[in-house]
């Protein structure tokens, strides 16, 4: 059975597709030190976890202009990626979970905040490029998450409806952002726990993709048949 008509799976990248957090973080740690601000992993997921690099520019280096803040920023994530050549790992149950939305003719987006770099990285280092029909960069449009914008472009681009489309995201924001654009959202337990996730207006959690209630839950959503996600567990 296929899915109904409209149904998608969209799925942020960091600490969603590879769980990236910890890297984040030292890449953080590293370029903030020098301007007096030292993160520990709550202080991250309350502060910096999904936010856009502005955003982050203007809170913690408010003193700089927004061009050296942004540059502040750049060297951030080329740290980070410098980290993460040999370190990205898929979250379990990721790449059976593609394979099942493949086999189904789901349709597949990836909605980020991150730099296009950073998410060229991923998507190649883990090699899922070709999974998605879209990667939408928050930073392309008007406004990134927590504004709905990226998600509802994602919808757009794949011609998928919210009310039977699925989302996987990691952070507050994103689970904003999602939700807002009306999609059911699962969070992702790489950094943030169940009460977290959830409160944030997540309707379920999960470690990882191959867990039972998250299989049953995307079946019910988009009615893709039992069998192959039977066979994906």
């Amino acid at each position: 059975m296929k899915p109904v008509p409209g149904a998608a799976l969209l799925f942020d990248i960091d600490g969603t597709l590879a769980d990236t957090d910890p890297l984040h973080l030292e890449a953080f740690n590293r370029t903030f030190a020098p301007y007096g601000h030292v993160f520990d992993k709550a202080r991250f997921s309350r502060e910096l976890q999904g936010l856009a690099n502005v955003a982050i520019a203007a809170r913690f280096v408010p003193h700089l202009s927004a061009a050296d803040g942004m540059a502040v920023l750049d060297g951030k994530e080329a740290m980070f990626r410098e980290l993460a050549r040999t370190a990205i790992h898929a979250v379990p149950g990721l790449f059976a979970l593609l394979d099942l939305a493949d086999a189904a003719g789901l349709p597949m987006a990836a909605v980020t905040n991150a730099p296009r770099a950073n998410a060229d990285l991923i998507l190649d280092g883990l090699g899922i490029r070709h999974r998605f029909k879209t990667v939408v960069i928050g930073a392309d449009l008007p406004h990134g998450k927590p504004h709905p914008l990226p998600y509802l472009e994602g919808l757009r681009l794949l011609g998928a409806r919210a009310d039977v489309s699925v989302a996987f995201e990691d952070s507050r924001t994103g689970i904003a952002s999602a939700t807002a654009a009306g999609i059911a959202t699962i969070g992702i337990r790489t950094s943030l726990a169940h009460e977290d996730l959830v409160a944030a207006g997540a309707v379920m959690s999960a470690a990882g993709y191959d867990e039972s209630d998250l299989l049953e839950f995307i079946r019910g959503r988009v009615e893709v048949s039992t069998a192959p996600l039977e066979d994906a567990r």
